[in-house]
């Protein structure tokens, strides 16, 4: 695990290849098909030969949860296992991780007429969902973006409904994963070189042949310019672009700052992990890698 653009792919294929593993996605837009530039999916061609699991497995109207990622997750893991090979959960969606380890309890199901009366007021007047749940549930509300409504309106939905605020969802989760010993590697790469990369990185996106035809590409193809991973970084700007509400220019600008931002937070929750070990550099450095390497030698040694 790690912020974006640490390099987390790259170790990951180093550990599959020396230990004979398999790589099961942890990035909650990876997982849909045809979004390929804005999420930095490795293409085909570099993936060495290595299973990779939960990648473009949802077209991208459809609802996929981290309730469905734990489930599918678990069952990729158990696949991995009686294969004989070696799990590899690589990605940098907490909420992801923390679903397929420690499981999620019943939450109420989803209330359409609640849904659409809270979607109503956010267009309204954007930004009333997270001040709502700011009032409402402080503590969710300090941990989910005022910019990724699916996630507001769903801790506000869990809150209205069952006057418990949603931060108590893993709390009180009774499904925690059995079967596996879990070794965590944080990837902690020096701030302002990943700021510096990250930054270059949306450049690149925003370069024709980019994100914004790939963009264009997807919306041809018939899906809504309000399915969910349009409203991730890099994609949301592009739509902006598209529908003339915003210059290239800025488009590019507003992803590069809210990527470096996401990072941040990413480190935030990481942190919050328990038993996690850090690894300070990036994850194609040839420390870093031995370092990985070592510790999960001595970790499949004490089986």
């Amino acid at each position: 695990m790690g912020p974006t653009g640490s390099g987390k792919s790259e170790l990951a294929l180093t550990l599959a290849e020396r230990f004979g593993g398999e790589i099961l996605n942890c990035d909650s837009v990876q997982v849909y098909r045809h979004f390929e530039i804005g999420t930095a999916k490795l293409p085909l061609s570099e993936r060495r030969g290595v299973p990779h699991h939960l990648l473009d497995c949802v077209d991208p109207d459809e609802l996929f949860t981290a309730g469905d990622y734990s489930r599918l997750g678990r069952s990729v893991l158990a696949g991995i296992a009686a294969r004989q090979r070696l799990p590899i959960v690589c990605g940098g969606t907490g909420f992801y991780l923390r679903a397929l380890l420690d499981g999620l309890f019943e939450g109420p199901p989803r209330d359409e007429e609640l849904r659409h009366r809270l979607l109503s007021r956010e267009g309204a007047r954007p930004g009333t969902m997270h001040r709502m749940l700011r009032r409402l549930d402080p503590k969710s509300a300090s941990r989910i973006h005022a910019n990724d409504t699916t996630k507001v309106l769903r801790a506000l939905e869990v809150r209205l409904l069952t006057r418990r605020p949603i931060s108590l969802l893993f709390q009180h989760g009774r499904n925690r994963l059995e079967g596996f010993r879990v070794l965590k590697l944080g990837l902690n790469p020096q701030r302002t070189e990943l700021y510096e990369r990250l930054d270059a990185r949306c450049e690149r996106m925003f370069t024709a042949p980019g994100i914004v035809e790939e963009v264009n590409g997807i919306l041809a193809l018939g899906f809504p310019a309000h399915s969910r991973p349009f409203e991730s970084i890099g994609y949301a700007q592009a739509l902006r672009v598209i529908r003339g509400e915003a210059a290239h220019r800025g488009a590019m600008d507003e992803a590069q700052r809210q990527t470096r931002q996401y990072a941040k937070r990413q480190w935030t929750w990481f942190r919050r992990e328990s038993d996690l070990i850090w690894l300070d550099g990036f994850g194609a450095e040839a420390p870093v890698q031995e370092r990985a390497v070592e510790l999960t030698r001595e970790f499949l040694a004490r089986t």
